[in-house]
């Protein structure tokens, strides 16, 4: 277990580049296996996900050149083979599940743990997958510990509408019509930036995709797919984490911003807590609005509601970043409400901000409110496994003087490489620290 040990009350300053998304490295790495062209990735990060995904590359004997200094990497899958009696998928990581259709289109059979899970964010079913393979022609047989998905031939076009945009079963959904010979459609599709990025990539390799951006997909399938060059964005959530670090701390944080069009919600959303963020020449900066009183809750125009945040499937406000706010909202005079309409199990965590001082109240597994400008000292606090909860906790530690420890902060890593080097050069004193 590693934690991170933060002596806070320090503003950050500073300039960062952030890394990619995980979210759209992972499946783009998936679909790596639909061809056997050489191909080149520029920018990907160094986190334990990726670096389990190529193990698992190298095992099926792909050709793998990783330059971590870099984030260069060079692929080529001419070798790989894929043998379901002795091969497996890890279930430490939800995005295996994204191997399935290559592996299928390549081998006519994939192998994957019964239980594949990320982070512990609340009820997190595969019927969605299974729905999708099945779509497509798949077999699905569940044995002792594993699901093994079966094709006899070739994956037939399918017309689908999801009961809920889902990330990964819209990408799953792209990688199986991939390879269908003839026109699949996708209704109710999930469209975050990270699955536009992904489907430009699919684009580039030579896949007919219409709709990039909407909830209606339409991907032409069957033709061949070639290699090439991609670069990946950076990461919207690494940039809202440090523009929202810089705003907590009382510092000045500038962070580099290749899509700006992605952030007018998010730039709405920190100024319900008093802080402006502009964009100018790919850089993107946080100031707070009224610097002598810090951060403070906006007051609605409604004046007997309370200021919400409400996450739910982009375009609404992105649930993977309400634990960042939720930081800002126990920090800001004020008070706040935070809706979680994705996930179920993903806000038993604020209790340890009672830890810090904090006076937060669940109003029920999706909801809960933050009476902020609470006195706060430093404490020792557990994180669940949940990267941005993590960095929640840290940002709210970061911003009290004195030593505050996290807990079992290593989900970070699946995300952000360099974190605390980052934090470092922003001038935090902060170290991880490991127990057995």
């Amino acid at each position: 277990m590693s934690n991170l040990v933060v002596h806070g009350g320090t503003p950050l300053n500073g300039r960062i580049i952030p890394s990619a998304n995980k979210n759209a490295v992972l499946p783009v790495l998936c679909a790596t296996l639909l061809t056997n062209e050489p191909l080149r990735l520029l920018g990907v990060p160094d986190i334990t996900d990726v670096r389990k995904i190529l193990d698992i590359f190298r095992t099926l004997g792909s050709e793998v050149h990783m330059d971590h200094a870099t984030g260069t990497l060079e692929l080529h899958h001419r070798e790989t083979v894929f043998d379901a009696a002795r091969h497996r998928l890890p279930e430490e990581m939800r995005s295996s599940i994204m191997l399935v259709p290559p592996l299928l289109a390549r081998f006519g059979v994939a192998r994957l743990e019964d239980n594949v899970k990320g982070c512990t964010l609340g009820v997190r079913e595969i019927d969605p997958h299974v729905d999708v393979f099945r779509r497509f022609g798949g077999e699905v047989e569940r044995t002792e510990g594993s699901l093994l998905v079966h094709c006899p031939g070739r994956l037939t076009p399918a017309k689908h509408w999801l009961d809920y945009a889902s990330v990964t079963t819209t990408e799953n959904f792209v990688l199986c019509a991939a390879t269908a010979d003839g026109t699949s459609t996708l209704t109710n599709a999930a469209c975050e930036p990270h699955v536009q990025e992904f489907c430009r990539f699919m684009a580039m390799i030579g896949v007919s995709i219409e709709g990039i951006g909407t909830s209606r997909l339409t991907v032409h399938g069957g033709r061949p797919l070639t290699g090439g060059e991609f670069r990946f964005d950076e990461d919207f959530h690494e940039i809202t984490t440090f523009l929202a670090l810089g705003a907590i701390t009382g510092g000045d944080v500038v962070v580099r911003n290749s899509a700006p069009e992605n952030f007018p919600l998010i730039d709405r959303t920190f100024a319900k807590f008093g802080v402006n963020i502009s964009h100018e020449d790919g850089w993107s900066h946080a100031r707070l609005a009224d610097p002598a009183h810090g951060l403070k809750v906006e007051t609605p125009f409604t004046r007997n509601v309370l200021t919400k945040v409400e996450a739910a499937p982009w375009p609404y406000f992105p649930a993977d970043l309400l634990p960042i706010f939720i930081a800002l909202g126990v920090r800001a005079q004020g008070n706040a409400m935070f809706w979680n309409k994705v996930y179920d199990g993903a806000l038993g965590w604020t209790g340890e901000l009672s830890k810090f001082g904090a006076h937060v109240f669940s109003s029920d597994p999706h909801r809960l409110i933050t009476f902020g400008g609470q006195p706060l000292s430093p404490a020792v606090v557990e994180s669940p496994y949940i990267i941005r909860v993590a960095i929640a906790l840290f940002m709210v530690a970061a911003s009290i003087d004195g030593r505050s420890e996290i807990r079992n902060a290593t989900p970070i890593r699946r995300a952000h490489p360099g974190f605390v080097e980052n934090l470092r050069s922003l001038g935090v004193q902060v170290e991880w620290t490991s127990e057995e």
